[in-house]
C-alpha cells in the first residue's frame, strides 16, 4: 500500500512540476501549435477536406493597439482588474445557463480561455474546467498580463484554420496585424465567440 501511494504521489509530483516548467517555457518561448489547431486538423480530415493552418506569431507590441482594446471590449471587460476570474461573470452565465436551460453564454475570461487554448483539449468536462482553472491560476501568477494578452492574441481561433491576429489580419484583411483600424478591429473581436460560423 505504500508503495503504492508513493507511485501515485510521485506521478503527481512529475505533473505539477512538468506543468511548472511548461508554463515556464511559454513565458518566454512563441508558442508553435495548440491542442485546437490539432482537433481542427482531424475534424477536416474525418469530413474528408484538408485544412492548412494559418497562423504566424506577432510579438505584442505589433499588434494594432484598436485590437487589443476591441478584443477586451467583447471578451473580458475586467481583464487588468482580475486575477484570472471574473467571479460577477462566472455568476451570471450560471444564473443565464440554469434559467434558459442550457448554455447561452460563458463567464470565462481571456486569461481562463488562454488557458483552456494552450494547456487543454476543448471537452465539455469538469475535469478539464479543473485543469484550466489550475493553468489559468500559473499562467495568471508567472506570464503577467501583457504576455497572457499576447499568446492569447496569437493563437486564438479567428476563423476555419485561421489562428492569431497576424493570420486573421491577413486572411480578412490583406495587412498586418499593426495594419488594422478601428472598424476591422471590431470586427475580428466579433468573431471570437463563434469563429467557424
Amino acid at each position: 500500500m505504500t508503495r503504492l501511494i508513493r507511485f501515485f504521489s510521485d506521478i503527481l509530483l512529475f505533473c505539477l512540476l512538468g506543468s511548472i516548467a511548461l508554463v515556464l517555457v511559454f513565458k518566454f518561448v512563441p508558442i508553435p501549435f495548440t491542442p485546437l489547431m490539432l482537433l481542427r486538423h482531424i475534424e477536416a480530415r474525418q469530413e474528408g477536406r484538408q485544412l492548412d493552418i494559418q497562423h504566424q506569431w506577432t510579438p505584442l507590441e505589433d499588434i494594432s493597439p484598436g485590437l487589443i482594446a476591441a478584443v477586451i471590449d467583447y471578451e473580458d471587460a475586467k481583464f487588468y482588474e482580475h486575477r484570472g476570474f471574473d467571479w460577477d461573470a462566472i455568476s451570471y452565465a450560471y444564473e443565464q445557463n440554469q434559467r434558459y436551460g442550457f448554455i447561452v453564454c460563458g463567464g470565462s475570461t481571456i486569461s481562463q480561455q488562454t488557458a483552456k487554448n494552450i494547456f487543454t483539449f476543448h471537452s465539455r468536462t469538469y475535469l478539464r474546467k479543473a485543469v484550466e482553472a489550475y493553468f489559468t491560476v500559473l499562467i495568471e501568477f508567472f506570464w503577467g498580463k501583457e504576455r497572457i494578452m499576447e499568446v492569447y492574441l496569437n493563437m486564438i481561433e479567428m476563423g476555419d484554420g485561421v489562428f492569431g491576429a497576424e493570420a486573421a489580419a491577413n486572411y480578412y484583411f490583406h495587412t498586418s496585424a499593426s495594419g488594422i483600424n478601428r472598424y476591422d478591429a471590431n470586427y475580428l473581436a466579433s468573431l471570437l465567440p463563434n469563429p467557424k460560423r
